[in-house]
Parts: C-alpha cells; sequence; structure tokens
C-alpha cells in the first residue's frame, strides 16, 4: 500500500489495506472506536466484515456519525457487542433492542476508565492526520476520549486522512505508537449549519441576555446553540472552554467578539475536547494555535472549569420536572443521548466567580408536550439534580430558580411554560405543593 520513512528515527511504516489492519484484532478483545467526526468509519466496516470469524469483542465510544453502524447490523451481531458513552443517531434502534449498551458515566471520568483499566483497550481504531517530519500524526478533531484510549491501547490501527485537520493541543500521537497503519482519503463527516427556527431564535435571545461581557462560554451543536451565538454579536471579549464547538462560533471569532482576554485558563485560546461541523470548521482548527484541543479528563474538570471567571454553561434536556429536576439522556426508560458533560459544566459554572448554568429548551416538543412536566417520566434519569440547576430558558422567558423552594421553583418554571399547559401544570402544582404557584 505504501511506505512512509519517519525522519526523526528513519522508522519505515508500510501502509496496509484496512483489512489487514483489522487482523489484529482477536475474538473477546476490547476495542476502542473514535468518534464524532473522526469516526474512521473504514476500519469499522473492515471490522464487521470479519464476523463470523471473530466473536465476543466489545466496543466502547462516544456517538458514532452517520446514520448506520456496521456493527449491529443483522449477521454480525453475535460477534460484536457495542457499548455507547453517548447515543447517535445510528446507535438508538440498536440499543433499545438489546444489540447493544449504554454505558452511564460523566465525559469528564472516561479517560481514568481507561487509564485505571477499569475499561481495559486491547485495541483502538482512531484516524489522523498524515505524520509531519517528525512522525507525529494529530488525532484532529477528536482529543476528547481518544487521547487517553491511545495511551492505554496494546494495539493501536490508525487510518491516516489527508484531510484530517492537524489540531494544537494533546492529539500529537507518533506512529511509533501505532501497530498498523491504514491510508484513506475522504471527507470528513459535515454538520451544516441551518436556520434557527422562530421558537430557537426566541430562546436564543433569552439566554443570550444572560451572557455577560467576558464570559467564558460553554456550548453545544443544534438550532438552540446556534441561535444563542447568533445573539451574541453585540458583547465584548467572550471566552470558550467548552466540550465541543461548531460552525456557530466562528462569526464570533472572525468578528472579536471572542478574545478570550478575561480567561484565566489558556487565555486568548479556544479551548475544546472535539469538534463537528462544516469544513470550514475543520480548516480554521487546521494547526490553529489559537484552538487547543485537549483530553476531555482536563477540559471537563470541574475544578479547571471554575477557574475562568464568568463561565457561563449553555446546556438542554429532555424534560424538566416542577421541582428542576433535569432528564437529558433517556425518554421515560429509552435511552437517546447520554450524560455527557452537562453536569460537568453545570458544576463548574456554578462555582466560577460570577458563574452560570443554563437549561435552554423549548416549551413543548414536536408533537406538543410540554418539557416542563409535574413528574418525569416512568424510567427517565435524572443527569443533573434539582440543587444543582440555576437558570432554564425557553422562548417564553427566563427562570432563576436559585434559593428558591419547590413551591416557588414550580411557580417560576410554570410562567414559561407553553400557555396551552399552564394550567394543567398549575393544578398539578396545587396538588403537590397546596399552594398555587401564580399566587406566589
Amino acid at each position: 500500500m505504501g511506505n512512509f520513512v519517519s525522519s526523526d528515527s528513519h522508522t519505515m511504516i508500510r501502509y496496509i489495506s484496512a483489512a489487514e489492519a483489522v487482523q489484529q484484532i482477536s475474538s473477546h478483545e476490547r476495542v476502542f472506536i473514535q468518534a464524532a467526526a473522526a469516526t474512521p468509519m473504514p476500519l469499522i466496516q473492515a471490522l464487521a466484515d470479519r464476523a463470523g470469524e471473530i466473536t465476543g469483542v466489545h466496543t466502547i465510544h462516544m456517538h458514532l456519525e452517520g446514520e448506520t453502524f456496521p456493527l449491529v447490523e443483522p449477521g454480525v451481531r453475535q460477534s460484536f457487542h457495542p457499548n455507547a458513552i453517548f447515543i447517535g443517531t445510528s446507535l438508538r434502534a440498536a440499543i433499545a433492542d438489546g444489540h447493544a449498551q449504554y454505558l452511564p458515566i460523566f465525559l469528564s471520568e472516561v479517560p481514568a476508565l481507561f487509564r485505571k483499566r477499569i475499561w481495559p483497550v486491547d485495541a483502538a481504531l482512531i484516524q489522523v492526520s498524515p505524520p509531519d517530519q517528525h512522525g507525529f500524526c494529530s488525532l484532529g478533531t477528536s482529543v476528547d476520549i481518544t487521547r487517553a484510549a491511545v495511551e492505554s491501547a496494546r494495539k493501536v490501527i490508525a487510518l491516516v486522512n489527508p484531510q484530517m485537520p492537524r489540531s494544537h493541543g494533546d492529539g500529537l500521537v507518533h506512529i511509533r505508537q501505532f501497530t498498523a497503519m491504514v491510508y484513506g482519503e475522504q471527507p470528513l463527516y459535515e454538520h451544516e449549519l441551518t436556520e434557527p427556527t422562530e421558537i430557537e431564535s426566541a430562546i436564543g435571545r433569552n439566554v443570550a441576555a444572560l451572557v455577560d461581557d467576558g464570559a467564558c462560554i460553554q456550548m453545544g451543536i443544534g438550532g438552540i446553540p446556534n441561535a444563542v451565538l447568533q445573539y451574541l454579536t453585540n458583547h465584548r471579549n467572550l471566552g470558550v472552554h467548552t466540550e465541543m464547538f461548531s460552525d456557530g462560533l466562528l462569526p464570533l471569532v472572525e468578528s472579536g467578539v471572542v478574545t478570550g482576554r478575561n480567561k484565566r485558563v489558556h487565555p486568548g485560546k479556544i479551548v475544546s475536547a472535539f469538534a463537528v461541523g462544516s469544513r470550514k470548521l475543520y480548516d480554521f482548527i487546521d494547526d490553529n494555535p489559537g484552538v487547543a484541543m485537549l483530553d476531555i479528563g482536563y477540559v471537563n474538570d470541574t475544578s479547571v472549569i471554575r477557574k475562568n471567571p464568568k463561565v457561563t454553561a449553555i446546556n438542554s434536556a429532555i424534560e424538566i420536572d416542577l421541582t428542576g429536576q433535569v432528564c437529558a439522556d433517556s425518554i421515560g426508560t429509552r435511552m437517546y443521548s447520554g450524560v455527557g458533560g452537562q453536569m460537568d459544566f453545570i458544576r463548574g459554572a456554578t462555582l466560577s466567580d460570577e458563574g452560570k448554568a443554563i437549561i435552554a429548551i423549548p416549551s413543548v416538543t414536536a408533537r406538543g408536550e410540554s418539557k416542563i412536566v409535574p413528574m418525569l417520566k416512568q424510567g427517565a434519569g435524572v443527569v443533573t439534580t434539582r440543587a444543582h440547576i440555576r437558570y432554564v430558558v425557553t422562548e417564553h422567558g427566563i427562570a432563576d430558580l436559585y434559593g428558591k423552594n419547590l413551591a416557588e421553583r414550580a411557580a417560576a418554571l410554570i410562567r414559561i411554560a407553553h400557555p396551552d399547559h399552564q394550567e394543567t401544570l398549575e393544578r398539578e402544582a396545587f396538588h403537590r405543593f397546596r399552594q398555587h404557584a401564580f399566587a406566589l
């Protein structure tokens, strides 16, 4: 397939096919798969092609981009047992029918899961940039939990892709650490921005009103985070310390709104663990010393997050009950996403000097059901406790729950619920707390 010579060590590396590379994986081994935009699909497909030849292989990963995941397709399920730390579209059905499993854990704690061999990694499947003249490749868009997996794995199989950006930070890996290298040039997964809906824009406007000049922001991906970012154009000296980021941040960088000047940890730099977006985003990351892609055990460490002033964490939820309990990973018993880093950043923001923790949600689902509910659905998981929550924002306003008793919390949440559901919520609140919410 071709050779590469590292100039510093004169080590000869032979590129081999994906099919040859995954021969390194044996039955009953545990395999890490890099995720998000860095999902190494050719290696995953080559592994799936060995179904029947190997059995009892357990995989672990964050959300894998793409509509399908070859290791849960019919005909391979006896060979592979996927474990998702965060659930993407391609694994929801498999988890629902028992062909894959969900592993609940704060993302900040996953690196220790590997390094302490609580979940031993026999092999890691990753995607990297081509090696430089010194033999170093970059993990590019996804350093996150991958750095720890690479350090812990006995075997590392790397898909070398010239379209993977070379990021600064913790993502450099020398070719000597690779057991096998596969060359394959292909576009990375892209998530294109869409225009926010009217509801998302209203939520974005309300959230932006809570963001102070000089704040250090954390946000995710999707309509609401992008809408928030669109309403921050008149802010000054914002910083970024976030689990992940996408294209919505770029206009704020280009216009000088994001400077990082007030950050105490990595001042002047955008700090993140992974990124998902368009080719423009990946080109922005490439060889950019202003972006530090770091180990998620550090990025999501509450003790690190809190050191920056005015940390403003913006997260979402599936539903919130009248006491402030936040479900963000399941719809009843059906697992939908994951714990992720929500609690890492909510706690870090709350402990930050003048920090703010925000949960931003539409008031109703696509089917018109209220997302502010009397009680969480049976089997729903509490990702953020009622003791941790501060601000809840919908298109109808802002509820500040800090320092409020249960009846007062219910009143504040009912005021920002959809008008069609307020009467029902008021009645349920009265039955529970024996006080009329709107009278408080």
